[in-house]
């Protein structure tokens, strides 16, 4: 069985005790309730064994007092000479004199031939068969008789004139008055009941509220109690249960003999006891009622200081101060105390770690997060005019290095005192290791700059550390704090943003532009969507022709992608490849566009024109020896040549897996072109390990070749370098007819460019290369002049 649950400890402790109160009175009332009805039912056998005995005396004397009466009548000379004679008045006047000197009920002969004279003419039933019947057995037959269905204690004496004539009968009714008389006899007020069998066999009692649906029950009883020694026994009732006792009669006639039933129901005995069983209950009641309320007020005393504590503890948790009072002295004093000890410790570690939470550990200045929640303060209050600046160290990295970590520090801490006393009424903070952030007022962004223009300066001056003075260069980014936040940025983020801008545009100090910075966050799910289309068919392939210098035909055509995306536009290769790059996208990309080329490269040949199919390859795919092998198995189904366009700072990376891949493509029969040469970091080192067979010139230095000498004399220096290494030279970005014949002129193998055509789809490649054979067959001599058949571009 489940306890109640209760919200209260004090309801507990006082449901508990008046619970174990009541279970221990009741314990008792059933102890005291048992003890009772035990000795009254003790006393009770006792007083029916001794009513009982009271009843066998009574029976004796009044059989006396019959026999007596019934043997002065039938030895009477005159009564018996009336008998003789038949002398009916005479007999019935000494019956009915007789009859009422001694006081009995009945008085009556039965005559020897079954005739039967009373005092009166009333029928007496089977009286004279039952008399007859016991004569025969006995000279003075004494016993129950029961005559119209009525039992009576009778006795009969014989009459002799002076051979027998018959009998005198005298009979008292056994009836209520007789046995209520019997009761009063008794020490308890016991019911008593004579039950006799008349002719039928069927009980008939003394007792006229006798009911026949008990007879069932009483005769179970009687025959158990012939069957035992007789003695008191259980036998329900109407009132309930009750302890009785059944002592056999002896019956006129020797039929079943009769029985005196005594009673007394268990709740006659324990009726003197229930003013005794109300004081127990009241006095319990008032007990258990004493102790409900002590102990509320005792739960209430200990639970007083416990709620405290818990109120406390709430309060603890919302992170308020807390302490509880309590003025005992005993366990929950001590647990007070301890709390009260635990909350000041968590109080002021709680202040510690916010402290901690708010500001550099390294430099005890706000960090981001304690600035932010100093402008979020100003914007509560309606400040105006407030900004935010950015002040990034230089070198940081290089510094931290030089000097170490504790320098670097205090590096930095001196800088933030700097700020501190040149704008006392800022809030500085460090934003990460090598920026500085501070909120100011200014009236507008020409204000702000032109104040940190002139702490500029200042800020720059060497510091002096420990170990030695330190140069110091700072780049200044504002940002102010509009009602609505460009791009969703804080002020802080786009303060850190305009320090990067103006790294870029090399200023010192530079206000946040949301333009150049663009919308960074609409390219986050562009990676996705680019899947997306390469499915939906959204990027194809665009191609550029490329012309042999010497021969002036057409020889190849390099694969570009373009993306047209259903509600962004057409969009630049130089937006979403590097994205593809940084996020890994690059694979499928790349995947896409070789297969893609073949397929175009095929459709190419069927129209007879057997061209180079030129791809890039990105870098990032170099080091990935899984997608070697998947663009050898698509180049095994090229109808055509292929070349591989690479950048030599691909290498760089992972040179020993770069090379190696490259190594494996060269080995299939792929070409390889060094794209983009002399527009990064170009090594003669990587350049001779490259197995290449073509070396891209970029379109920095092609562009102004005819204006620019020295870039003309670049691009003749490394027409020459790759020739000596063997191999071919194509310039990119050829765009003018002066160019094109310089390129010619430094030995220059193939040119790409507007010039030439622009990139193009397959169709209008298609029609490109038709067109141009047609004017090659129809000159028969090399292309001579470009713009003529530049139109497809």
């Amino acid at each position: 069985m489940r306890l109640p649950k209760f919200r209260h400890l004090r309801t507990r402790l006082a449901v508990l005790y008046a619970a174990l109160f009541g279970v221990a009175l009741t314990l008792i009332s059933l102890a005291v309730y048992g003890a009772v009805t035990s000795n009254a039912e003790r006393v009770t056998r006792q007083q029916l064994a001794a009513s009982g005995a009271v009843f066998d005396r009574l029976w004796s004397m009044r059989s006396q007092q019959l026999e007596d009466g019934a043997g002065l009548l039938s030895r009477d000379f005159g009564f018996r000479a009336a008998v003789a004679t038949h002398d009916k008045a005479t007999i019935q006047s000494a019956l009915e004199n007789l009859r009422r000197r001694l006081g009995i009920d009945e008085a009556f002969i039965v005559g020897v031939d079954g005739t039967v004279m009373a005092s009166d003419d009333r029928p007496l039933g089977d009286a004279a068969a039952a008399v007859s019947g016991a004569a025969q057995n006995e000279d003075a037959p004494a016993g129950v008789l029961v005559m119209n269905g009525r039992p009576f204690q009778a006795i009969a004496a014989p009459i002799l004139s002076p051979t027998l004539t018959g009998w005198v009968v005298f009979a008292g009714r056994l009836d209520d008055r007789e046995m209520t008389s019997l009761e009063r006899l008794s020490a308890i007020p016991l019911d008593a009941m004579v039950l006799g069998r008349d002719g039928r066999g069927g009980w008939v009692s003394s007792n006229a509220g006798f009911k026949a649906a008990q007879m069932r029950t009483i005769d179970r009883f009687i025959a158990a109690s012939r069957a035992g020694k007789g003695e008191p026994g259980d036998l329900p009732s109407a009132e309930g249960p009750a302890i009785a006792l059944a002592k056999p009669l002896k019956a006129m006639g020797g039929g079943a003999p009769a029985v005196l039933l005594l009673r007394y129901p268990l709740a006659r005995a324990l009726a003197p006891y229930q003013a005794l069983t109300g004081v127990i209950l009241v006095t319990g009641l008032m007990g258990l009622a004493l102790v409900f309320a002590g102990s509320w007020a005792l739960a209430r005393s200990v639970t007083r200081p416990i709620s405290a504590l818990e109120d406390a503890a709430r309060r603890l948790q919302a992170g308020q101060d807390a302490s509880v009072t309590v003025d005992t002295r005993d366990e929950i004093a001590r647990l007070a105390d301890s709390f009260n000890a635990m909350a000041a410790e968590i109080g002021e570690r709680e202040r510690r770690i916010t402290h901690l939470a708010m500001h550099d550990g390294e430099t005890e200045l706000a960090n981001r997060l304690g600035l932010e929640k100093h402008l979020t303060e100003l914007r509560r209050r309606g400040a105006d005019g407030v900004m935010v600046a950015a002040v990034g160290v230089e070198r940081y990295g290089h510094l931290r290095a030089a000097i170490g970590y504790e320098q670097a520090g205090a590096l930095v801490r001196e800088l933030g005192a700097r700020l501190a006393r040149r704008m006392p009424s800022a809030v500085i903070a460090r934003l990460s290791s090598d920026v500085l952030g501070l909120a100011f007022r200014a009236t507008d962004d020409a204000a702000a700059t032109a104040l940190f223009a002139g702490l500029v300066d200042g800020l720059e001056a060497p510091v002096r550390l420990a170990a030695a003075t330190v140069d110091v260069g700072v780049t200044v980014g504002l940002a102010g704090q509009p009602a609505e936040a460009p791009q969703g940025l804080s002020a802080v983020e786009r303060a850190n943003i305009a320090v990067e801008q103006a790294r870029a545009a090399r200023r010192k100090i530079a206000v946040f532009d949301p333009a150049a910075y663009g919308d960074p966050a609409s390219n986050l799910s562009m990676m996705s969507e680019m899947l997306e289309g390469l499915k939906a068919g959204q990027l194809v392939l665009h191609h550029q022709p490329k012309r042999d210098i010497r021969s002036g035909r057409i020889c190849g055509v390099e694969a570009l992608v373009r993306w047209r995306h259903p509600t962004r536009g057409l969009i630049a290769p130089d937006r979403f490849i590097p994205l593809a790059e940084e996020t890994g996208h690059i694979r499928a990309l790349t995947d896409w566009v070789l297969a893609e080329a073949i397929e175009h490269q095929a459709a190419m040949r069927i129209a007879r024109h057997e061209l180079e199919m030129s791809v890039n390859i990105s870098g990032r795919l170099l080091s990935d020896p899984d997608f070697g092998d998947t663009a050898l198995q698509l180049a095994s189904r090229a109808e055509g040549a292929l070349c591989f366009e690479v950048t030599e700072t691909a290498v760089i990376e992972n040179p020993e897996l770069a090379l190696g891949l490259i190594e494996r493509f060269s080995g299939a029969g792929l070409h390889i072109s060094i794209d983009d040469y002399g527009s990064g970091l170009s090594s003669l080192a990587y350049l001779k390990q490259i197995k290449a067979n073509e070396l891209k010139i970029d379109k920095a230095f092609v562009l102004n070749v005819a204006d620019s000498q020295r870039d003309a004399l670049l691009v003749r220096s490394t027409v020459d370098l790759a020739h000596s290494l063997g191999l071919k030279v194509t310039a990119e970005g050829v765009e003018t007819e002066t160019a094109y014949a310089i390129l010619a002129a430094m030995g220059c193998d193939v040119a790409q460019g507007y010039l030439i055509a622009r990139p193009m789809p397959l169709k209008e490649v298609l029609t490109f290369l038709h067109e141009d054979r047609r004017v090659n067959s129809a000159t028969s001599v090399g292309w001579s002049t470009p713009l003529a058949s530049s139109g497809g571009g």
